[in-house]
């Protein structure tokens, strides 16, 4: 279970929320509401105070790269630091089953130059899972697929779910949540509400 209470930056906050295990939670809100900003708060990537607790474990007590490993961050436009896909890819456990799953079978003998921005989000994600990480911070994971390949990326995330991952997911797929069987909430101005209270989460 991942655990955030009081959780701020300077212009998020306070946000306090759980996420269990096999649970998924959406956050819809406008653009500049701080949607992304809360993801990256949680991963640490930005200044922020908060108590965070990932199954009684303090993110405070984890050495950063092991906080990232198993609370994985799959922003909406990914970093590429190589030439290849292969390079950005760990040789352990061997990603071709979760390449296959998303129809990128073939890819890491790809050149980066020649990907597609959809076919970039869904190396992403693969990317994350291959680390096998208790909690996934998605931001608009689907934003740039055709129906067919969201169809794929959610089938994925379903069965991560089954698993026992828990998802923290920004979309504006209206229907999204319902498909992965996700609890709405709404950000707004820095703030997360849950849509069925109409105050803040405290």
């Amino acid at each position: 279970m991942l655990s955030v209470e009081d959780l701020r930056t300077p212009l998020i906050g306070p946000v306090s929320f759980t996420l269990k295990a096999g649970e998924c939670i959406a956050i819809s809100g406008p653009s500049g509401a701080g949607k992304s900003l809360l993801l990256r708060a949680i991963a640490d990537l930005d200044e922020n105070n908060g108590t965070l607790l990932l199954d009684r474990s303090s993110r405070d007590t984890l050495p950063a790269p092991e906080w990232r490993r198993r609370v994985a961050y799959v922003p909406a436009e990914s970093g590429w630091w190589a030439d290849t896909v292969e390079a950005h890819f760990l040789s352990a456990p061997d990603p071709a089953e979760l390449l296959a799953s998303v129809g990128l079978a073939d890819a890491l003998d790809w050149e980066i130059s020649r990907l597609s921005t959809g076919e970039r989000q869904r190396l992403a994600l693969v990317r994350a899972l291959q680390l096998k990480p208790d909690v996934l911070l998605l931001d608009e994971p689907t934003s740039a697929l055709d129906p067919p390949s969201v169809q794929c990326v959610e089938q994925l995330l379903l069965a991560r779910l089954d698993a026992g991952c828990a998802l923290l997911l920004v979309t504006h797929d209206a229907d999204q949540p319902r498909r992965l069987g996700a609890k709405l909430h709404h950000m707004k101005e820095g703030r997360l509400f849950d849509t069925n209270s109409p105050q803040a989460s405290p």
